[in-house]
C-alpha cells in the first residue's frame, strides 16, 4: 500500500547529530520551513535544548537518542519517528565525531569509531529511511562531507570517512532516483562549532587566534556559521531542487578542488 502523499511543506525530517552546532542549525532551518523534525542524537537528553527552540518557535520536534553506528538502535528510531511524527522522507546525514591524531599516534579505536559515525551511521540511517521513501516515491538525503575530504594532516580517519561519504552521495543518487529521491552532500569549510574549539584546544592555539588563522585563507573574509551549512540544506530538500542529485556542494567561502 503506497502512503499518502504529504504535503511538500509538511514532510518530516530527521537531523543526526542535532543536539548542538549544524545539526541543531539544520533542524531549526528545516521546521521554520515548515517540516516536521527528529532531533536525533546519541543521547535523548541532550536534544532537549534544540527540541525545546523549536517547538517555542512554532515549528513541531521530537527528542530522539540512538547511535547511529548501531543498527538495531537505528531501526528502533526511525521506527519511533514514523510513529510519532510521521513516515521519515527528508534524512540529513550530519552526525560525526572527530578522533584527530598523526597516523603512526592513532589507534585502531580512532579509525573505527570515526568510521563507525560517519560512515555505517550515514549507511544505517539512509537504509532505514529509504524504506518510506520508496514508498512515498518522494525522499531527500543530504549527507555532510567536508573540505576534509580533499586531505588534512592529522585526519586520517575523518578525512576518509568525508570522502567516503561523497562516493556514498553519488552512488545512492544513481540508485534512488527512480523513485524521486534526491542524494547531495555538503562539504563545510572552516564553521565556527564546540568542534572548531576542540580543535583549537588539542592543538594548543588560542582560540581567537585559530580562527584568525583560518579566516586569513578564506577569500570572503569570514569564518562560517551553522546558519550558512542550514541554508544549504534547506535548499537541496526543497521541491524545487528535485533536479539536482549527486552534487558535492563545498560551502567554505571560496572555491575548493
Amino acid at each position: 500500500m503506497t502512503e499518502a502523499p504529504t504535503p511538500p511543506d509538511q514532510r518530516t525530517a530527521v537531523v543526526t547529530g542535532a543536539a548542538r552546532g549544524i545539526g541543531a542549525a539544520i533542524a531549526a532551518r528545516l521546521a521554520a520551513d515548515g517540516h516536521r523534525v527528529a532531533v536525533l542524537d546519541l543521547r535523548e537528553e541532550d536534544t532537549a535544548a534544540t527540541v525545546e527552540a523549536i517547538n517555542n518557535s512554532g515549528g513541531k520536534a521530537v527528542g530522539v537518542g540512538a547511535d547511529v553506528s548501531d543498527a538495531d538502535a537505528v531501526a528502533a528510531a526511525v521506527g519511533r519517528i514514523a510513529a510519532e511524527l510521521g513516515p521519515p522522507t527528508i534524512l540529513v546525514n550530519n552526525a560525526g565525531i572527530l578522533r584527530d591524531n598523526l597516523l603512526f599516534k592513532m589507534t585502531d579505536t580512532d579509525w573505527d569509531a570515526v568510521m563507525g559515525v560517519h560512515l555505517r551511521g550515514a549507511f544505517l540511517m539512509s537504509r532505514a529511511v529509504q524504506a518510506h521513501q520508496v514508498q512515498a516515491q518522494w525522499g531527500r538525503i543530504v549527507n555532510l562531507s567536508s573540505t576534509s575530504a580533499l586531505g588534512n594532516r592529522g585526519q586520517a580517519n575523518y578525512a576518509a570517512a568525508k570522502a567516503g561519504l561523497q562516493g556514498f552521495t553519488k552512488t545512492l543518487a544513481i540508485e534512488l532516483g527512480r523513485y524521486n529521491v534526491t542524494v547531495n552532500a555538503i562539504a563545510p569549510g572552516f564553521i565556527e562549532t564546540d568542534m572548531t574549539r576542540a580543535t583549537a584546544e588539542r592543538v594548543g592555539v588560542p582560540y581567537p587566534d585559530f580562527v584568525a588563522h583560518a579566516v586569513a585563507e578564506i577569500p570572503v573574509g569570514r569564518a562560517g556559521a551553522p546558519a550558512d551549512i542550514a541554508a544549504a540544506a534547506s535548499f537541496f530538500v526543497r521541491e524545487d531542487a528535485s533536479f539536482v542529485s549527486g552534487q558535492v556542494l563545498y560551502v567554505a567561502g571560496g572555491p575548493k578542488d
